[in-house]
C-alpha cells in the first residue's frame, strides 16, 4: 500500500530533524521509498502570536509498505518521541521538533482509535498540498473529488511558503 506522510519541524535543526524522521520511516520493516517533495519553509498556521515568527520546514515522503496502519500510528509516535517531541495537550499547535502525519494510505478510509485517514485537514493546508502536489499531482484521495493539483489551485496563495531545499 502507498502511504503519504507529511513531515514538519519548527524547532532546533529543522532540516536535520526532517531527514532523521524520513530515515526512520524508511527503516520500518517491509517498507520502501517511492518519493519525496522538496522541503518548503512555511508560515505557522493556527499558532499563538508568540510563535508566529517560528517558520516551519515541511515536506512529504511517499512509501510503499505492507505494515498495517495501526502499526504505523504507533511507529510514528515513537519517531516523534525519539526526536524530542513532547505532546502539549493545552496547545495543540505549540512549536515542535518534529511532526509526522499520515496524509493518505492507498484507498483506505479510517476513523478509529486516534487514527483518521485521509488526514482530516490535508486539503486546507497549502504546506501539505503543495509538497504533495510535487510528488502526486494527479492523485485523488479517498473522499476527495479533485486531484491534488486542482485542490492546490483552489487554495489561497501563501507568501510565507517558499522552497527551502529541492534535494535533501
Amino acid at each position: 500500500m502507498e502511504i503519504g506522510f507529511s513531515l514538519g519541524s519548527n524547532l532546533y535543526n529543522r532540516k536535520r530533524l526532517l531527514m532523521q524522521a524520513k530515515n526512520l520511516l524508511l527503516s520500518a520493516p517491509r517498507t520502501s521509498f517511492l518519493g519525496q517533495s522538496p522541503i518548503y519553509e512555511t508560515t505557522p498556521v493556527d499558532v499563538k502570536p508568540e510563535y508566529q515568527d517560528m517558520a516551519y520546514l515541511n515536506s512529504v515522503v511517499i512509501v510503499e509498505s505492507e505494515l498495517p496502519l495501526d502499526s504505523w500510528l504507533s511507529y510514528i509516535g515513537k519517531i516523534e518521541k525519539n526526536l524530542g517531541r513532547e505532546r502539549n495537550n493545552a496547545d495543540r499547535n505549540a512549536p515542535r521538533p518534529i511532526d509526522v502525519d499520515i496524509i493518505y494510505a492507498g484507498e483506505q478510509i479510517i476513523d478509529s482509535g486516534g487514527l483518521v485517514v485521509p488526514h482530516p485537514r490535508w486539503a486546507e493546508r497549502r504546506f501539505v498540498v503543495q509538497p504533495l502536489c510535487d510528488v502526486r499531482p494527479k492523485l485523488v484521495l479517498p473522499e476527495a473529488s479533485k486531484t491534488v493539483t486542482q485542490i492546490l489551485n483552489a487554495l489561497p496563495l501563501d507568501d510565507g511558503l517558499s522552497v527551502f531545499e529541492d534535494r535533501w
